[in-house]
């Protein structure tokens, strides 16, 4: 994913979406969730899983 594409994300992403920012597997995202080893915040809107993304921008050190 490119810098400009990072820095364009919406508030909150999916988990496929912060996986591939992070460069690892949505399988891998999904389990570091569930373990509770995910490196930011998560939001669960019943069965959705949301993340912030400032917390991502600021994990891999993009500003907006």
């Amino acid at each position: 994913m490119t810098v400009e594409r990072v820095q364009a994300l919406p508030p909150v992403v999916d988990v496929p979406t912060a996986a591939s920012i992070l460069g690892i597997s949505r399988s891998a995202a999904y389990e570091l969730i569930r373990s509770g080893g995910w490196p930011t915040p998560v939001v669960r809107l019943g069965k959705l899983i949301r993340i912030p993304s400032a917390a991502l921008l600021e994990l891999v050190q993009v500003q907006r």
